[in-house]
């Protein structure tokens, strides 16, 4: 599977400058149909320059605008691939892999840590990290187990996690104890759930912080979430599979556990002691 756009701004990113920067915020924020219109609209949402479009499209490695909208074309045909489209396309391959799904998970899992910047794992571990702020997490109806796994590890080491089960309306309850100081961490791949991106929404208005871990294409809560993980889910499956978005998890708990080392220590410590008496 070739690089994503979405995965090419993570890429490089950090070596855009600040107008070219502001035009990959434009369009992660709305991916990737800001893409799809002419320069001149894309480069007014932005609050740059039309030069400033082409550049940062030459520097994602296109060698025009049109080749550019060619690939998010390509992209939101996939994005929105129902498990009957993806299982008509399937084609076993001839010889070769015994198991062909493990290999293409454990693919998906090296494209998505080699797209993954040691600063979005930074920040992301950072608004995670801090103990005053209240950490919520929520998934869709195939990812919400990493959710409930994430959770499950993080309540041991910091305090104040909620794992938000259950139906939307006890979701919209727990919005009026959501605030500035919160973070809000969304698992969600295609096709995107309207409920998850509706209560993003209305966090992110409430001012919570939204951490969206999501596949390739990009889940449209992008444009609520202050930090965007992206992970490759395409199998030989009609089924996506969730093994990085797993070890996404896996990797956030161990870098917060990490940063908290000494209260982590503490809280372990002390939980063992309450499991023994």
């Amino acid at each position: 599977m070739s690089t994503s756009i979405s995965e090419l701004i993570a890429e490089k990113i950090d070596a855009m400058p600040a107008s070219e920067r502001r035009a990959a915020q434009t369009l992660i924020a709305n991916y990737p149909l800001i893409g799809l219109r002419t320069v001149a609209e894309f480069s007014g949402q932005a609050g740059v320059s039309s030069p400033t479009i082409l550049r940062f499209v030459a520097r994602l490695g296109f060698q025009s605008y049109p080749e550019f909208q060619s690939a998010l074309q390509e992209e939101l045909a996939a994005q929105v691939q129902s498990p009957w489209n993806r299982a008509a396309t399937i084609q076993r391959p001839k010889g070769g892999a015994t198991f062909p799904l493990m290999e293409a998970a454990i693919e998906n899992i090296r494209e998505t840590f080699q797209h993954l910047s040691a600063q979005q794992l930074d920040d992301v571990t950072n608004a995670i990290s801090r103990n005053r702020s209240r950490l919520y997490l929520l998934g869709g109806r195939f990812t919400d187990p990493i959710a409930t796994y994430m959770a499950a590890h993080l309540k041991i080491v910091r305090t104040g996690v909620t794992h938000l089960a259950g139906q939307e309306s006890h979701w919209r309850d727990q919005l009026i104890d959501m605030g500035k100081k919160d973070v809000l961490i969304v698992f969600d791949i295609r096709r995107y759930q309207d409920s998850l991106l509706r209560f993003a929404e209305k966090a992110q208005a409430r001012g919570v912080e939204i951490v969206l871990v999501t596949d390739q294409w990009l889940s449209p809560i992008a444009r609520f979430a202050k930090h965007v993980i992206a992970g490759r889910t395409a199998v030989p499956s009609p089924w996506d599979s969730s093994a990085a978005l797993f070890l996404i998890a896996e990797t956030l708990v161990a870098e917060v556990t990490r940063k908290l080392e000494q209260s982590s220590a503490d809280r372990i410590h002390d939980l063992e002691q309450l499991r023994d008496t």
